[in-house]
């Protein structure tokens, strides 16, 4: 028994509890991604997602199991596909552009906020037991949301990106893309075999870029909070 418990102790906890702590950023970050393609879709004139029940804040109605593994472990990851109708928008093309835009933009929005709430809470928060772990929470739902806004501008369906850029083509190269859309996510997963396996993962070195600019509005929550202490 104390050889088992010294083996307990002995082991790098350090991993599976950032999963652990990755878990419900990853939630926040997908939700309000589908949540904000399918209020997009909504207001261009497209209710199929309000239909389905996927204008939730509930991340079950959301989660792609794979995707949501990805995006604790690996840091990229997606959600399941709201449905969206391109028919329903007055302009289908620039309808599906705006309403695909909608989630990285979401993400984007997510953090930035949780930055600034990072800095607001460093203070109180960073010499605590517990808030140790609410600030790193905190700073990975930051960190998780950026990757995944940037993860899904790449231009490959069925990304996000790829119908930003299908907006741009004509409707004869649309059709034909949106065709061959069903072998997107075969080249997206060689794409993620293929990063993994060089030297600077690119998605992580641009996360790494972007959140180090961003991260001047945590700044600015700690000053603000340096006010008042």
């Amino acid at each position: 028994m104390n050889d088992f418990q010294a083996i307990i102790r002995g082991l790098d906890w350090s991993v599976p509890i950032q999963i652990l702590l990755s878990v419900l950023p990853a939630l926040i970050c997908i939700t309000f991604h589908e949540c904000a393609h399918g209020y997009a879709a909504l207001r261009l004139g497209d209710g199929t997602a309000k239909r389905a029940g996927r204008l939730s804040l509930n991340p079950i109605k959301h989660i792609d199991i794979i995707g949501l593994v990805m995006l604790a472990v690996f840091h990229f990851g997606w959600a399941k596909p709201v449905p969206v109708n391109m028919n329903n928008f007055s302009d289908p093309k620039r309808g599906m552009a705006i309403t695909a835009a909608a989630g990285p933009v979401a993400n984007l929005i997510i953090c930035v906020v949780a930055l600034f709430i990072y800095g607001l809470l460093y203070i109180p928060l960073y010499n605590t037991g517990f808030g140790y772990y609410v600030l790193e929470t905190v700073y990975i739902t930051a960190y998780l949301s950026l990757t995944l806004a940037l993860f899904n501008i790449i231009p490959i369906p069925p990304l996000d990106g790829s119908k930003v850029l299908y907006s741009f083509v004509s409707e004869r190269a649309y059709a034909k893309l949106m065709y061959y859309e069903r072998y997107g996510m075969i080249i997206l997963l060689a794409l993620v075999v293929v990063m993994n396996r060089m030297p600077i993962d690119p998605l992580t070195a641009a996360s790494n870029w972007v959140f180090s600019r961003l991260f001047l509005v945590a700044e600015w929550g700690f000053d603000l909070v340096r006010l008042f202490v």
